[in-house]
């Protein structure tokens, strides 16, 4: 070691990744989805995309599929995405425009852009039948001051984690605020399914070793790289942006071990035609290099050899501030869990959904002790 390498350095030097059992492990995953998923700031997408009433966007994030529309006043709204008569998919398209009326393809159940129930074929003349009970369920969402758009899921009427609190002044960045967002409009999405854990992509993205805007296609450089703003976002989103596009990434975790990287391209209402099309192609070949490089550590930390590596104290300090956000969340959640001697699941909607239905809360408290080592002589004959 140099001996120009500070205290600090060597100190920082004993940090290591974290163990590649936190990278395959499906119990640790269903931890994060409790802990992180259900009860963090998402950045989804950008107010641009919905420009009119009716027009919508679903998505995925771990496991909890949702939607996104613009009302009949202008408002953004988010929903989860499961019909309140017997949970089939309200939104079954990935985008729209226009759409009038939200309507279940199962039995016809029928919901106003605003996500109240308009209408539930035989239900509603059941005297005891209240149609302000089944609105869907709504998702928390903010627009910040550059119209990016967040969701939190946590059921709770205010999230136990504020966009404030988590988020700070993200939207207020210099390198941000150079740029007008108004001129850039929603042009088209992409995406790919890859086998490796959401993490793995993180750390790629947050490393410093990897200069990936200098490699390939270097005659955009000089042009349109020197003024790229390029904003990671926890838990798995990242901004990309210059004078020729807005970039959106979302790695959506799909299992342990597997993920889903989607796209949406922003175009600049000044860029040609030729320049946006160059940019475009540059950015799909990044995307298949980190695709192939993530893949491999993935195959590698599956195998059982490698169990953690050293971070070096300056080029790798995203990469440690990241693991230290993921495992605080872990770690703090699951000593709750232990603590109150359940999972505790933030998206979970409870009774206070307004739906009376009495003999759920026996019929699920008989699951969860079948859950919990009970046995099925209840059922037995």
């Amino acid at each position: 070691m140099s001996s120009a390498t500070t205290t600090k350095e060597q100190k920082a030097f004993t940090q290591g990744t974290l163990p590649a059992s936190w990278y395959h492990s499906t119990q640790l995953y269903e931890a994060e989805r409790r802990a992180i998923f259900s009860q963090k700031w998402l950045q989804i997408t950008h107010a641009n995309r919905f420009t009119d009433p009716g027009d919508f966007a679903s998505y995925e994030m771990a496991g909890y599929p949702f939607f996104i529309i613009k009302d009949r006043s202008g408002e953004l709204r988010a929903f989860h995405n499961v019909c309140r008569h017997r949970a089939f998919p309200v939104v079954k398209e990935k985008s729209g425009k226009g759409r009038k009326i939200l309507s279940c393809g199962y039995h016809g159940w029928s919901y106003g852009l605003n996500g109240k129930l308009a209408k539930a074929p035989r239900f509603q003349n059941l005297p005891d039948f209240n149609a302000e009970n089944y609105s869907l369920f709504p998702i928390h969402l903010h627009i910040d001051r550059c119209g990016f758009v967040w969701v939190n899921l946590d059921a709770q009427n205010v999230p136990s984690v504020s966009w404030d609190e988590q988020c700070g002044a993200v939207d207020a960045q210099e390198r941000l605020g150079v740029f007008e967002m108004e001129k850039y409009s929603y042009h088209h999405s992409w995406e790919f399914e890859a086998e490796y854990n959401w993490k793995t992509m993180v750390d790629n993205y947050n490393e410093g070793f990897i200069a990936h805007f200098a490699r390939p296609k270097p005659e955009y450089a000089a042009d349109n790289n020197s003024n790229v703003a390029p904003t990671y976002v926890f838990p798995s989103s990242a901004i990309t942006i210059n004078s020729v596009y807005l970039y959106l990434t979302r790695c959506v975790p799909l299992s342990a071990t597997s993920v889903r990287m989607e796209y949406e391209v922003y175009r600049h209402a000044g860029c040609a035609d030729e320049e946006f099309a160059a940019m475009d192609t540059f950015m799909k070949q990044i995307e298949e290099e980190d695709r192939v490089l993530c893949s491999l550590v993935q195959a590698n930390l599956n195998v059982g050899v490698y169990r953690s590596g050293p971070l070096h104290p300056r080029e790798e300090m995203g990469v440690a501030y990241v693991k230290g956000l993921v495992k605080r969340a872990v770690m703090a959640h699951v000593q709750r869990e232990k603590e109150a001697g359940v999972e505790i699941w933030p998206v979970a909607v409870g009774r206070e959904d307004g739906a009376p239905n009495p003999e759920a809360e026996e019929e699920e408290a008989f699951c969860k002790s079948l859950c919990n080592g009970g046995s099925l002589e209840e059922l037995s004959w």
